[in-house]
């Protein structure tokens, strides 16, 4: 008998065992496929140059120069989104307005919004015949075919990842920390100063860097709008259309390498400095 019992507990616990591992197997192909869907197309095209190839690129200074302009836009981009993006994201964590919702999407829209469509959009705006164009043209400002209208392009698109990691990061703050410091007679500006920014500055500067990486990747409303100075994703749309995959795949790699070092040494940072920010 009790050999039986030993018996059937172990064929009890064998059918236990497939449906708890089976889900986990499920998930793991699916997971793979997708990194596979990421990872083998970038791969192949690096596995297809060559370092002559990638040297030749390299050397025209019109590819370093749209390069090293695609890195600062990126940048200047990202602290503007800060500076915006910071106030509306403590609106959106601690207001209890009922237009909350209404600014929420908002804030949500230009990520539905083709970026074609965006880019004719702003410059309907921010063109010589805008309504903000004609009004900066007397102050020397002009959007079409300058680095001020790459920034403005490259805002309009990501500043949704800013604002959204910022709300995220003031959201985590815990209120009674805010109410203990005001019970020592802090005033409201205080406490956010000592208490509620320092402990959100993780959220900030992840949406800071998120804002960076993808204002760096943008060419659509950047072509429509300002077109020139020549960004690289732009440079290597030109190659492209000029002399096919060879030249515009050599850069392209080359863009790719040098924007996710940035990218991982700016998260590595992060990380390391603000360990709260890690996601």
């Amino acid at each position: 008998m009790a050999n039986r019992s030993n018996i059937a507990v172990g064929r009890a616990r064998g059918r236990l065992r497939v449906p708890t591992v089976l889900p986990l197997v499920v998930l793991w192909f699916l997971g793979g496929l997708l990194l596979a869907f990421i990872v083998v197309p970038l791969v192949n095209m690096a596995a297809r140059q060559t370092w002559q190839s990638l040297g030749a690129v390299a050397r025209q200074a019109e590819v370093r120069n749209a390069i090293w302009l695609s890195l600062e836009m990126a940048a200047t981009t990202a602290g503007i989104a800060v500076i915006l993006g910071t106030p509306l994201a403590v609106f959106l964590a601690r207001s209890r307005s009922r237009f909350k919702v209404v600014v929420e999407a908002l804030v949500y829209l230009p990520l539905a919004v083709p970026h074609t469509v965006a880019g004719i959009a702003l410059l309907l705006v921010f063109g010589k015949q805008g309504i903000f164009g004609l009004a900066a043209a007397p102050l020397g400002l002009q959007f079409f075919s300058t680095r001020a209208g790459i920034i403005v392009a490259m805002l309009f698109v990501s500043v949704p990842f800013m604002v959204t990691s910022a709300r995220l990061g003031f959201e985590a703050v815990d209120p009674q920390l805010e109410k203990a410091a005001r019970t020592l007679g802090e005033s409201p500006f205080g406490v956010f100063r000592r208490v509620t920014l320092p402990l959100a500055l993780g959220g900030i500067l992840t949406g800071a860097v998120l804002t960076y990486a993808r204002s760096i990747s943008e060419i659509g409303s950047v072509v429509i709008l300002a077109y020139y100075p020549l960004t690289a994703p732009v440079e290597i749309y030109n190659l492209f259309l000029q002399f096919g995959l060879g030249p515009s795949s050599a850069m392209a790699v080359i863009f790719l390498a040098i924007t996710l070092s940035t990218f991982l040494v700016l998260r590595y940072l992060i990380n390391t400095l603000l360990p709260s920010a890690r996601s």
